[in-house]
């Protein structure tokens, strides 16, 4: 029973690897190029791969592979429950800091803001919820990102480097550089990187999913100095207060 118990999780693990491996490739791997990303043999890959297509948990595109219908209506049912779970607490962290207050969740190299309280102040930060924005210069994606491992990260990365103002990162290299901080128990922060005058502080969920969320909150740069403080208090709150309520 041990050893059929052992044989099954390694099915599981490597059937994981595979999606994980698909994930953020919206035209989709070969069969060759995702034997590659998840280091299996070829032949094991088409085996696993045929197994998911079953499931519609993978599905062919022109000649390739991507995820399949089954997996965008499983993400969806989570992103809602997770959604409904957090929004009081989105409400209370926005009330604390009058500042607009964000969930965001991690797709590919960007994070999707799903849901937002926006400040009661006249002068406000406001995205539309469904906005796709660069993980490597929010604070929320600085967040998600210090999750990842170095390798995840630098996949999800891979491609031109777009420095939205000259406050953004100049490169991975300073990125990695101030991660350690985060996994310490640190708050990500956005000072003007995304866009000039705007700043954020953020920090990833434990909401016990497989999905990765973070909490921001964003306000003008005239705010955030004398905010500071109180959001980051704000933010730990409210995510203590999540975690427990994902349990």
């Amino acid at each position: 029973m041990a050893e059929r118990d052992l044989n099954g999780g390694q099915v599981i693990a490597r059937a994981a690897a595979v999606l994980r491996a698909l994930e953020g490739e919206a035209e989709g791997l070969s069969l060759a190029a995702l034997a590659r990303a998840t280091g299996l043999p070829r032949s094991t890959v088409q085996r696993l791969v045929t197994a998911l297509q079953a499931q519609q948990m993978v599905a062919p595109l022109e000649g390739r592979l991507r995820l399949g219908p089954a997996l965008a209506r499983l993400a969806g049912a989570a992103w809602l429950d997770v959604a409904g779970i957090v929004r009081p607490h989105l409400e209370a962290l926005a009330r604390a800091t009058r500042e607009t207050a964000n969930l965001s969740v991690l797709r590919g190299a960007h994070a999707v803001l799903a849901d937002q309280v926006a400040s009661d102040q006249e002068l406000r930060v406001v995205t539309p919820v469904g906005t796709a924005l660069p993980l490597h210069c929010t604070a929320h994606g600085k967040a998600l990102l210090a999750t990842l491992e170095e390798a995840e990260i630098a996949r999800r990365l891979d491609g031109p480097w777009e420095r939205r103002t000259a406050r953004s990162l100049p490169g991975l290299p300073a990125l990695l550089a101030t991660l350690p901080a985060l996994r310490a128990g640190g708050i990500a922060e956005d000072q003007g990187e995304m866009l000039e005058g705007v700043c954020a502080l953020g920090l990833a969920l434990e909401t016990h999913t497989a999905e990765r969320y973070a909490l921001s909150v964003v306000m003008p740069e005239v705010r955030f100095a004398r905010q500071r403080a109180t959001v980051e208090a704000a933010l730990r709150q409210a995510a203590h207060a999540i975690a427990g309520a994902c349990r």
